[in-house]
């Protein structure tokens, strides 16, 4: 029996593990802190070794080792591994080797990727027999475990902390959503960076497509060996394979959609809903089920989502933007009289591109870790400590037809768990807000 070393215990590390020793092998899952499951694990058979990674654990021979995709390879006990060139995936390697009859729709990229996934799983539902898994939010193991022996179609949402532990992931059809400055808290360089993105479709073949964002420059510079067929994406030229004639939007020939039938906002949306409706339909969706799935799709949850209407100032929680670019697409979506909530851990990236936006911006109220750095680029600024303080004095500041959007340009963690706790919490001051002005 060989032994695999599972490092980190979040979900996909207990799925895994848990789909590892079905498959025979002997697991031995630890991670830096308690493992709530520990009891379970262990009367699976699996070995745990939580509060901390024991030396012990350096003396065995393993045949891969399985890697939360968030713990950074330059980290001591990586390392350890890294130099004895024991193999290590990610989670997503794991299940996809468990699963053959699984098929793919794979999306990367800085920004859109979740609008593109969910999107795609929508339209594949339609079919039949569809699932969502990855970076979204559902380990590929967890899935794996349950209808691994079945045939179904997969939207995956994949960050590049997740591409770098793969090796045999192959997709039928792929895209990179756009590439910008992100995670250079976790990886050496930019460049790094990119060209990460870029395994999505190193193991495809002919057989495969993958959707090339012509309008990013970063996209044609880093996009290159492309083993499989290419399908070019722009927004503004009609000289490609998916772009927009007459408000319709089109694959070759074929009429995918009406944009005017588009409920989200903003351009880039509308080129997530090309993206997805591309995918769809070289997975075997019908047009028809693709244009009923444009027609009702109101965006995912915390990308742009709209609140609530308070003495006519409308609020949205746009805290999935996490980096300059994806905020800066927020921004694109409105006009004038918007104050905008943001602030959050420092990922050491520039937010000089958001000072284009400094005209509409009737106040930025600024929190967290970088409150002060967004003193040089907009020109009404407050910073503010919390969240909340932000929120308040937006409140006292906003006139009916102003918007207030949390749009924060950073990851969350200084303050929050993640994200998705991040916005939960700023939509709960927003309905707490109006059932105090409905009380008045």
């Amino acid at each position: 029996m060989s032994n695999v070393l599972v490092i980190g215990a979040a979900r996909s590390g207990i799925a895994v593990s848990k789909l590892l020793n079905s498959k025979g092998y002997h697991v031995l899952l630890t991670d830096m802190k308690e493992i709530k499951e520990k009891e379970e694990l262990i009367l699976n058979g699996i070995e745990v070794f939580d509060g901390g990674h024991p030396d012990t654990l350096k003396e065995l021979d393993y045949e891969f080792v399985v890697k939360n995709p968030g713990i950074p390879y330059r980290v001591e006990f990586i390392q350890f591994f890294l130099k004895k060139q024991i193999p290590i995936y990610t989670e997503i390697e794991i299940g996809y080797r468990f699963a053959p009859e699984f098929q793919y729709g794979a999306i990367t990229g800085t920004d859109g990727k979740t609008t593109i996934t969910t999107l795609l799983y929508e339209m594949l539902k339609k079919k039949g027999n569809a699932l969502v898994a990855g970076n979204i939010g559902t380990p590929l193991s967890e899935l794996v475990f349950e209808y691994g022996n079945e045939k179904r179609d997969v939207a995956i949402e994949l960050s590049n902390f997740q591409l770098l532990g793969m090796s045999t992931f192959k997709p039928v059809v792929s895209t990179v959503s756009n590439l910008a400055p992100d995670h250079l808290d976790y990886m050496d360089s930019l460049e790094e960076y990119y060209i990460s993105k870029m395994k999505i479709y190193e193991n495809c073949d002919k057989n495969d497509y993958f959707i090339r964002n012509v309008d990013d420059e970063n996209i044609m510079k880093y996009a290159k060996d492309i083993p499989c067929q290419i399908i070019d994406f722009s927004l503004k030229r009609k000289d490609v394979d998916l772009y927009i004639k007459d408000h319709y939007a089109y694959y070759k020939e074929i009429q995918l959609f009406d944009i005017d039938d588009l409920k989200i906002v903003g351009d880039f949306n509308c080129g997530n809903a090309m993206m997805a409706s591309c995918m769809a339909y070289i997975m075997g969706v019908s047009l028809t089920d693709i244009q009923d799935v444009i027609s009702f799709f109101k965006g995912v949850e915390h990308r742009i989502e709209y609140v609530a209407t308070i003495n006519n100032v409308r609020y949205y929680n746009d805290t999935k933007a996490t980096n300059t670019h994806a905020a800066c697409a927020a921004l694109s979506a409105f006009h004038n009289n918007l104050i905008l909530l943001c602030g959050g851990k420092d990922k050491h990236i520039s937010f000089d591109d958001m000072k284009a936006f400094d005209h509409q911006i009737k106040h930025c109220f600024s929190f967290g870790q970088t409150k002060d750095k967004f003193k040089d680029i907009f020109t009404h600024q407050t910073s503010c400590e919390t969240m909340q303080e932000a929120f308040e004095n937006a409140v006292a500041l906003a006139k009916p037809g102003d918007v207030i959007l949390l749009s924060p340009a950073c990851s969350s963690f200084d303050q929050f768990k993640n994200y998705e706790v991040r916005g939960e919490i700023y939509k709960q001051l927003v309905l707490d807000y109006a059932k105090k002005r409905s009380q008045e």
